[in-house]
This record gives structure tokens, sequence and C-alpha cells, in this order.
């Protein structure tokens, strides 16, 4: 508490207490600097540590960040619509918007572009493509075999062909269905039919007899009737 003096000597008293005020304001002031200054060299040297972490890190270490954490959202999703007893993929269907299936799909289209047939060349190669994507590895079968072999299990430059490998039961089995398969596929391939002498000949060149073939195929059931009476002569 500041005391004025009321005696001659009162104006001097209450300029030493407007100094000393004066001088705590400023003390106080500069010592809020300090801390400010303190906290933006904190600041700073955090940043820099950061930095330095983000330089060290490998290139795909951000996409492969927002991957896991799509994931980790997918699997939440994925259990909260098994307690609702929803469907996880109908709900995620209804989740996306008709712009993002456009882009998804042109996107997939540019990755995997069909140019149809081009030579037997490219059919096979196609073909390999497809095939080996459908692959699934047998791991335990693989250890199984790493562990029986010992070191001949990995090639070396002094490896000739495949030792004394046996293929299992059950592979032979997987490629005869997968061969079968692609048969029966083949089988359903369109491909040119043989003349038929007893069928109606209801065209006049081969561009118009595709284009009744067509015809016949789509609405064939529903005019198969007015043929009939066409042909007896009983239509009205």
């Amino acid at each position: 508490m500041i005391s004025y003096d009321t005696t001659g000597a009162g104006g001097s008293t209450v300029k030493k207490a407007t100094t000393s005020t004066n001088k705590f304001a400023k003390l106080n002031r500069l010592r809020e600097l300090e801390m400010k200054m303190n906290e933006a060299r904190k600041l700073n040297h955090a940043e820099l540590v950061a930095e330095d972490e983000r330089k060290k890190r490998p290139s795909n270490y951000e996409s492969k960040r927002k991957w896991l954490e799509w994931e980790q959202e997918q699997e939440e999703k994925k259990k909260e619509c098994s307690a609702k007893g929803e469907d996880f993929e109908r709900v995620k269907l209804l989740e996306v918007s008709a712009d993002a299936a456009e882009r998804w799909d042109r996107k997939k289209k540019k990755k995997n572009p069909d140019t149809g047939f081009a030579d037997y060349e490219q059919a096979t190669f196609r073909q390999y493509q497809r095939l080996t994507k459908q692959i699934k590895p047998d791991l335990q079968q693989y250890e199984k075999q790493g562990q029986k072999l010992g070191d001949d299990f990995y090639a070396s430059s002094d490896t000739l062909g495949l030792q004394d490998h046996k293929d299992s039961e059950e592979a032979i089995d997987k490629m005869v269905t997968d061969l079968e398969k692609q048969i029966e596929k083949r089988s359903k391939y369109s491909r040119r039919r043989t003349f038929d002498e007893e069928a109606d000949i209801d065209y006049i060149n081969e561009r118009n007899m595709k284009f009744n073939q067509k015809l016949e195929r789509f609405y064939g059931k529903y005019t198969s009737e007015i043929k009939q009476n066409l042909e007896r002569g009983t239509a009205v």
C-alpha cells in the first residue's frame, strides 16, 4: 500500500511511487515477453524435430498411413453393420455417389483397358494374366516344403531344374477342375452355325438374316403366334 505524505515533501513521495509502479509494470511485461520467446523457441524446436522425422520416413508413408486409416474405418463400419444386422456391402454402395462411381469406373478401364481380340499371342498373354490373378498360394504347404528340403529349397546358380518335386493330388485335381472350367467356358463362345436347310427363309441377304435373328431372340416369344396365324391364313 502506498502512503502519501501530507507534509511539504509529499510531491516527491508521489513521484517515487509512480516511478516504482512503472518499473514493476515494465518488469512484468519483460517477463511475459521472455515466456513467449521461450514458448516460441520450444515450438520451433518441436517443428524441426517433426520435420526431420518426416524426411526420414519412406516416400509412401502418407499414402500407407491413409490406407491403414481407411482400412480401420472400414473395419469399424463392418462391425457396426454386423451389430445392426445390415449388409455391409449394400451400405457401402449406398454411400458411394454417382460421380465417385463413374470416376472409379473410368480409372479401372484406364488401368486395364479391354482392347478385344488382337492376335493369338495377346489372347494367350491375357489369359495367363487372368489365371495368375486367380492363384491363391498355399503358404502352409510352402513352409512344409521349405522345412523338408532345407537349403535345397532355395535355388542357386548351381540349381538344375526342379529336383524331386512331386505335385500333390489336391494340386492335380485343382488343375483338372480349372481346365474343365476353361473348356466349358470356351464351348459357350459364339461360333458359326451350320446351315439348316429345313429352317424358314425369311431374309433377303446375310445382313437381313442377322437382323431377323436378333428380332427373334428378343421378340420371338411374342411374335410366334402371329407368324403361325399368317402361315395358316387365319390372321385378322
